[in-house]
């Protein structure tokens, strides 16, 4: 019997999952491949009575450090380090913490594969000097991975332009929700479930253009929206949740984590806006394609790859606002089939994770 090669996955918060791309990416790729990789996935600080030793067949080691913020260096450089002369391949998903590898590199050459994870430091949330940093380190961590992973077409694009170098195409999976229906505890939870409306979900920074939503739902009164954010974390959201608050058809939801209460949410919408701008392939659009919602999405390069064209775009509220007035059935029918069918044939847990195992299989 062969020896399973010692894979190690280095960048996220951990897992159990609770949401997010990259989490949600490892808990299937370890679900599908356990049996044909021995992993070890980094954990971000977590209270010791709460640690797991092992999930879905996987080690899980945990740092005393978070995996967001300006700590998010350290515990990327230190599971790194750890990480560099044990195990035969690391997956690293995301770049800030890459700052390190030309250091190890000159002690091992370990096999790496860098999830590029997309253009961060173009984002407005980043300072002069962040937006410097997270440039760098992104020259830093592709001149030094042994495979690239990219999880859009424009970012592979981009990797062959800006450094003359080739990327895997690997997106995400959607496959994991579920069409549930509404059921009377949840409509009172939740009492916008008792009329139809559109939805989007958006984290509450800018780039993801939830002013634009909003402004556009506030001028189509006879159109509800379910708009589900983290308002409070951010001025944004809260400036945003004060001004819209008093329209009767806009329900600006605080976030669900619960999933099978937002798989309720998501399969009972009549059309889904996507509204980021500044994302690869979002792992919250690969997922409403799979429910074969409709899809209307902000004009971007990345959502149009994603979505192969076939999509409904919008760069503005008056662009939005005409969409919306100017829907019907056999526009929202057409759109729905044309997603579905690109979902179930891109965004697929089982294809994702094999395309992770060809790469981590490839010398």
């Amino acid at each position: 019997m062969l020896k399973k090669k010692k894979v190690a996955i280095i960048g996220t918060v951990g897992l159990p999952a609770n949401y997010g791309g990259f989490e949600t990416m490892v808990k299937y790729l370890t679900e599908q491949k356990n049996k044909e990789f021995d992993f070890t996935v980094f954990c971000q600080k977590t209270p010791r009575n709460q640690q797991l030793k092992e999930y879905n067949g996987s080690k899980l080691k945990y740092l005393p450090f978070m995996a967001n913020g300006w700590q998010s260096i350290i515990y990327d450089i230190v599971a790194m380090t750890i990480s560099w002369f044990k195990y035969d391949t690391l997956v690293i998903l995301g770049t800030p913490g890459c700052i390190i590898l030309p250091f190890l590199r000159v002690l091992k050459k370990t096999k790496t594969i860098i999830n590029f994870g997309g253009l961060e430091w173009g984002r407005d949330k980043w300072s002069y000097l962040g937006k410097k940093y997270l440039k760098f380190t992104e020259r830093i961590a592709l001149k030094n991975a042994s495979i690239i992973v990219a999880d859009n077409q424009f970012f592979y694009d981009y990797i062959k332009e800006e450094y003359g170098l080739f990327s895997e195409l690997i997106e995400y999976g959607g496959d994991h929700v579920k069409s549930l229906p509404k059921t009377r505890d949840l409509i009172e939870k939740y009492p916008f479930l008792e009329d139809k409306y559109d939805l989007s979900v958006s984290r509450a920074q800018i780039d993801n253009n939830l002013h634009v939503v909003l402004e556009a739902y506030s001028r189509i009164p006879q159109r509800n929206l379910v708009l589900i954010s983290n308002y409070n974390l951010f001025e944004y959201g809260r400036k945003l949740k004060d001004k819209y608050k008093n329209f009767p058809n806009i329900f600006m939801q605080d976030a669900v984590y619960e999933i099978a209460e937002l798989d309720v949410i998501r399969s009972n919408a009549q059309v889904y806006i996507h509204s980021h701008s500044f994302c690869g392939t979002a792992p919250s659009l690969v997922e409403a394609m799979n429910l074969g919602l409709p899809i209307i999405s902000f004009d971007t390069e990345t959502n149009h790859y994603t979505t192969e064209g076939k999509a409904q775009y919008f760069k503005d509220e008056i662009r939005l606002t005409e969409i919306l007035r100017q829907l019907n059935d056999e526009k929202i029918k057409m759109n729905s089939i044309a997603m579905i069918e690109i979902a179930k044939r891109r965004y697929t847990w089982g294809r994702i994770s094999t395309l992770y195992s060809s790469v981590i299989n490839n010398k």
